[in-house]
């Protein structure tokens, strides 16, 4: 049987045990953390917290589902008409590396065209294809229409904007 990605609804604040529970026994699973950079007594401390809250993303066949539901922490899969909800593998690799190579990610509601795809693309620096609604200054945005929420993080010194942006036949120059 072929394995999908489910969004696994957790107890809150439970996502981090959730998902190591899941990796002992061996499944796929994948928690999007947000780094957050806080200053508090002179001292600058990194924060990780889940970005999308008591969501765990797991690869399983529908065969595991009722393994996963005796999962202590996890409360139900996340239905999207009465169906458990499926990501695709290029959306979940999308967020994957839009997580890593980000900090500092805001989620946005939206409601999008999903026909809408670009890539955006400069050698080694930073790449991402998929539904990328805008990209201006110093802000990336992702859209992910399956789970009905776009990323935005800022693009820091580390990873530079892009030098061109490709929509389908069309291509765009951006000027530094």
């Amino acid at each position: 049987m072929q394995k999908n990605w489910y969004i696994l609804y957790t107890k809150p604040k439970w996502e981090k045990k959730v998902a190591s529970t899941l990796r002992k026994r061996k499944i796929d699973v994948f928690l999007p953390v947000n780094c957050k950079q806080i200053t508090s007594l002179r001292r600058v401390k990194t924060l990780e917290e889940p970005l999308f809250r008591s969501y765990v993303f797991a690869n399983i066949t529908p065969e595991e589902i009722s393994k996963i539901r005796s999962v202590d922490g996890v409360i139900n899969l996340v239905y999207w008409k009465g169906e458990p909800a499926k990501i695709d593998d290029e959306e979940m690799e999308m967020m994957k590396e839009f997580v890593s190579d980000h900090q500092e990610i805001t989620l946005e509601k939206t409601k999008v065209n999903a026909n809408a795809v670009a890539r955006v693309f400069d050698g080694s620096q930073y790449s991402i294809s998929g539904n990328v609604l805008k990209i201006k200054n110093t802000l990336a945005k992702v859209n992910l229409p399956s789970l009905g929420y776009t990323l935005a993080a800022k693009v820091g010194t580390i990873n530079p904007l892009p030098q061109e942006l490709s929509f389908g036949e069309k291509d765009l120059l951006l000027q530094s």
